[in-house]
């Protein structure tokens, strides 16, 4: 069942506390638009145009997590992340996020976290990417290096980024192979070691919290 973008708004302005006025449902936002910590996000695909994804269905191979695949619907709400920092990190809701800051992804609906490991995926035979763990279950599988591309130094709504696991080195990548039985239509996420176009994304629907401090 999707849940509008004005919907996802209220709900965040009731359990974070938020000022009035204060959240920005993507469609509403200011162009370039930066991106906080709290923030509710879609990431893009940037050739595809599929946004990534999760659901209470497990790999049937590698590791035997939650998968993660590319949904070609927009209006979906399993395709919901929220931006957090790293364990241990001082940054705070509302803090904007630089170039070479390690973040994770943590799914809206299920709370497990964007993840890799040397698991195969299940159709390219590259790194595995899944959700693992819950809500107070994390680890450095979950860290995620931006790289802003283009030379911008926090990241904006408009920008093209790239996300570096820490532990394995892998670009988030996806392409156009497609999942048949499960999750038919899908298509496969995963992470490969070098940087190319395919590993490419931008955030897009969403609800963006203003910067810390800002009115």
């Amino acid at each position: 069942m999707a849940i509008s973008l004005l919907a996802l708004a209220a709900f965040l302005f009731l359990a974070l506390d938020l000022e009035e006025g204060s959240v920005f449902p993507a469609a509403a936002a200011p162009e370039g638009v930066e991106i906080t910590y709290g923030s509710v996000i879609k990431l893009m695909h940037e050739r595809t145009k599929f946004r990534l994804h999760s659901h209470e269905v497990p790999y049937g191979s590698g590791s035997g997590q939650q998968s993660v695949t590319g949904f070609p619907n927009v209006d979906d709400s399993n395709s919901y992340w929220f931006v957090r920092p790293m364990l241990d990190s001082v940054a705070k809701q509302g803090d904007v996020i630089q170039s070479g800051t390690i973040i994770r992804l943590q799914h809206m609906r299920t709370r497990r976290w964007l993840h890799s490991h040397l698991h195969a995926s299940p159709i390219s035979g590259n790194l595995e990417v899944s959700c693992f763990g819950g809500e107070n279950e994390s680890d450095t599988g979950d860290f995620w290096r931006l790289e802003i591309e283009g030379g911008g130094k926090t990241w904006r709504q408009d920008q093209r980024i790239r996300l570096q696991h820490v532990d394995t080195g892998g670009y988030l990548h996806s392409h156009d192979k497609k999942y048949t039985r499960i999750a038919g239509g899908q298509q496969e996420v995963c992470g490969v070691g070098d940087r190319r176009p395919d590993n490419v994304w931008s955030a897009a629907e969403g609800v963006y919290l203003p910067i810390s401090g800002s009115k």
